[in-house]
């Protein structure tokens, strides 16, 4: 639907809207994939500054970092998807 002068109505800016705040939610979660990875990293690198160990804990600091992401991540995703099934309604489901 086009409003005066072709612009989207008031329907597609709503439209547009949540798809633009569930498009940023999603980009917050690989941002903070990322961090967590880096964070992680940067531990295991001053762990091997400090203890000696180079490239040991910097390896280990980066693998468990990408796990603790994962599963952050996932997490928060299968809780958005379970709220989305939830705010649906009986009716809805099939």
């Amino acid at each position: 639907m086009t409003g005066r002068a072709g612009r989207p109505g008031r329907a597609g800016r709503a439209r547009d809207s949540a798809e633009t705040g569930a498009g940023y939610r999603y980009v917050s979660l690989g941002l903070t994939f990322a961090g967590g990875i880096l964070l992680f990293m940067g531990l295991g690198y001053a762990l091997d500054r400090w203890v000696g160990t180079m490239p040991f804990g910097t390896v280990i600091g980066t693998l468990g970092g990408a796990v603790i992401s994962f599963l952050y991540v996932y997490r928060r995703l299968m809780a958005e998807g379970r709220s989305m099934v939830e705010s649906r309604g009986p009716r809805d489901k099939a």
